[in-house]
């Protein structure tokens, strides 16, 4: 099944040409699109039922984990073609940033029998997430953007960056913290006010470079969270710019709490707070339960 979101940033007929191209040439393809929100789980589960092989999407990466969360625990496999506008999951498994050079990847990891991966996926109240899990500020800015949705076509990754500030000035509380996070060997970050908890990494990308804020994440690692205790202008830009090395000063800076290896966690609100999962919103909660290693899928690397 080709699973094709039409309103992703960067699908367009040539995108579509070079997915169909390189998988009508070897297999049997049905190709499916999304209308409305959740369709890509629904669509992955049924191509599940039908004995499909693999649902190969073309979309951001919000249609990418809803595909994803409609396989888990089924022999269909999941790969991926980048039509969104950062494509991080894409990325991050080796594939090109654009559809044309990353279908013939696709084309040739199809063909050979090495490239099938048992991939473990985090969960958060029910629903799975592939690389991360956006708490506090960052799922804010992800609001922001989804708000803006016409423009991230039009313009692609710049919009993060506006909604970054629009959102620290206009739209998240940064005086006082939004939540506490408790951990399994019993201590506790009380003053949370943004949170990323990473299956993968890099955390997201900038154009062409990656924000890698952990080198402790793997087959065989737990997730990986990294919290700020603070919210101030200079702290994010200090972050920012560790980032966009290798995170050494943003996981030793006294303002950030960093844990590795976790099979679980859990969130508590001081009050109502936004999060996200693989850059799509979920909106509003006070009780996050948190973990890694009871959900996997079968995924489809170059």
């Amino acid at each position: 099944m080709l699973l094709i979101n039409p309103s992703a940033s960067s699908v367009d007929w040539k995108s579509r040409m070079a997915a169909n191209s390189a998988l009508v040439g070897d297999h049997q393809v049905t190709t499916v699109e999304t209308t409305k929100r959740d369709d890509a789980t629904e669509l992955a589960r049924q191509a599940a039922d039908d004995g499909f092989a693999a649902v190969v999407v073309l979309g951001g990466d919000g249609t990418l984990n809803e595909a994803a969360n409609g396989l888990v625990g089924t022999d269909t496999a999941l790969a991926v073609l980048p039509g969104g506008s950062t494509n991080v999951f894409a990325r991050t498994i080796g594939l090109a940033p654009k559809v044309t050079r990353a279908a013939p990847q696709l084309q040739a990891a199809l063909a050979r029998t090495d490239t099938m991966r048992t991939f473990g996926l985090g969960t958060v109240n029910g629903r799975h997430f592939l690389f991360h899990l956006g708490i506090g500020y960052d799922a804010a800015v992800v609001a922001q953007v989804e708000r803006r949705s016409s423009l991230k076509r039009k313009i692609g990754q710049a919009i993060f960056v506006y909604s970054s500030f629009s959102t620290y000035f206009k739209h998240y509380d940064h005086r006082r913290p939004s939540f506490a996070l408790d951990f399994p060997d019993g201590t506790s970050v009380e003053d949370g006010f943004f949170t990323i908890c990473l299956n993968t990494n890099p955390y997201t990308y900038l154009g062409k470079r990656p924000l890698s804020v952990t080198p402790d994440t793997g087959p065989e690692r737990g997730l990986v969270t990294v919290t700020t205790k603070k919210l101030k202008v200079r702290t994010l830009l200090t972050l920012f710019g560790s980032a966009l090395g290798q995170g050494e000063a943003l996981r030793r800076s006294k303002d950030v709490d960093y844990h590795t290896d976790l099979t679980s966690l859990t969130v508590r609100g001081h009050k109502p707070f936004p999060h996200q999962v693989d850059g799509d919103y979920l909106g509003e909660a006070t009780e996050l339960k948190v973990s890694h290693g009871e959900a996997n899928i079968r995924l489809i690397v170059p």
